[in-house]
């Protein structure tokens, strides 16, 4: 999956153990209506956390990512499920700018006109 936006925010990278490090990052998205703008917060794992280093907030991006689910019980045995923005590739928004407003979508593709073809009881299909 991709989306453009904007780039709002950088956290640093954060160490959560000896061989696990992950890093936040916040993208402004307008996906129709400019008013009410989504922001979404991704995450960078290991050596993806340096992905990030050479975008500025306020610049336009793309966001490559997965869709990341988990499950967690915690000791008292309430379960908890969690959802995640996993990024892969951040790109600069300018260089794979589409017609549009930044973080619409693009139109989709015209539907070919339907050819009118004439029926008669011959070509019924029962």
């Amino acid at each position: 999956m991709d989306i453009n936006g904007k780039l709002l925010e950088v956290m640093a990278p954060v160490q959560i153990s000896e061989s696990f490090r992950k890093r936040e990052f916040v993208v402004e998205h307008v996906p129709r209506n400019p008013q009410y703008p989504e922001f979404l917060k991704f995450e960078l794992t290991q050596d993806r956390c340096d992905q990030i280093d050479g975008f500025q907030p306020g610049q336009n991006v793309v966001v490559h990512f997965d869709l990341r689910g988990r499950k967690w019980t915690s000791p008292s045995g309430e379960v908890k499920y969690f959802v995640s923005l996993n990024a892969w590739r951040i790109e600069d928004g300018q260089a794979a700018a589409t017609p549009g407003a930044p973080g619409e979508m693009p139109p989709p593709p015209a539907m070919p006109a339907a050819q009118e073809t004439e029926i008669s009881d011959d070509n019924l299909p029962f």
